[in-house]
């Protein structure tokens, strides 16, 4: 399911980045280092292509997928013997709802302002300038020198963001945590230990499973992500079932 076209200033400034970040180095660095018609410079052009083409398709699906919404239709049944796990408010232990959404939630599931609904398992919380080339005059040297310098100024923090970034979603995965369940976890953890208990997320199958209930159970696609999905999005499956030998 796809969501409708809105504008978002935020989208247009990362597009406008990748378009930017995708021209000057296939149009100036690698043709400068390489050029473009030898070999060298077609094959690095051609796997940067790729890099790029994937990087647009993913976050094309991350900005037009339809995170999911619950189903009007959704009542938790605190007697059903195969859901041995209900999530309850911090205050007064009553089953979690959503009063803008007058719909009970899910486990795992959040209100999100920017779809305005309830979401199914809720994420979020957010060269060288000293070497010139010889042959160039001081037009394109000056020019040269000014796409290296917003490059840098682009790639540096874009590098150290999405690095950060991707070391702190591969260890969520491996837990099977959204940033919300790892900001809950620290505080339920805390009153565990105070009460003198051992805490453990509820949905850790260890490392492999959890991958595999992010990811899908084809290894071989964890690279092309898909917008398909193990389940319903309103039960998932926690380390009692796996003990218990309960598959879904």
């Amino acid at each position: 399911m796809k969501r409708g076209c809105r504008f978002s200033f935020h989208v247009c400034v990362i597009v406008a980045a990748i378009v930017y970040i995708y021209f000057s180095t296939v149009f100036i660095f690698i043709d400068q280092w390489f050029g473009l018609r030898s070999s060298p410079g077609l094959l690095n052009a051609a796997v940067f292509t790729c890099l790029a083409l994937m990087c647009v398709y993913t976050y094309a699906l991350a900005i037009f997928t339809d995170p999911g919404r619950i189903p009007a239709s959704y009542v938790p049944d605190v007697e059903d013997a195969d859901t041995p796990m209900h999530e309850i408010k911090r205050k007064g232990g009553d089953l979690r709802y959503c009063q803008k959404c007058a719909l009970h939630k899910p486990p795992r599931a959040h209100h999100c302002r920017v779809c305005n609904r309830c979401v199914l398992r809720m994420v979020l919380l957010c060269g060288s300038l000293t070497v010139d080339s010889m042959t160039d005059d001081e037009q394109n040297e000056g020019f040269f020198r000014a796409a290296y310098v917003i490059s840098g100024l682009l790639l540096v923090p874009l590098t150290l963001a999405l690095t950060i970034f991707m070391f702190w979603h591969v260890y969520l995965i491996l837990q099977n945590k959204t940033t919300i369940e790892y900001h809950e976890g620290v505080r339920a953890m805390w009153l565990a230990e105070k009460g003198g208990y051992l805490y453990s997320h509820p949905y850790d199958l260890g490392a492999y499973e959890n991958m595999i209930s992010v990811l899908g159970p084809n290894i071989f696609c964890w690279v092309c992500p898909t917008s398909e999905q193990i389940g319903s999005g309103l039960r998932f499956r926690t380390g009692v079932d796996k003990l218990a030998g309960t598959s879904f």
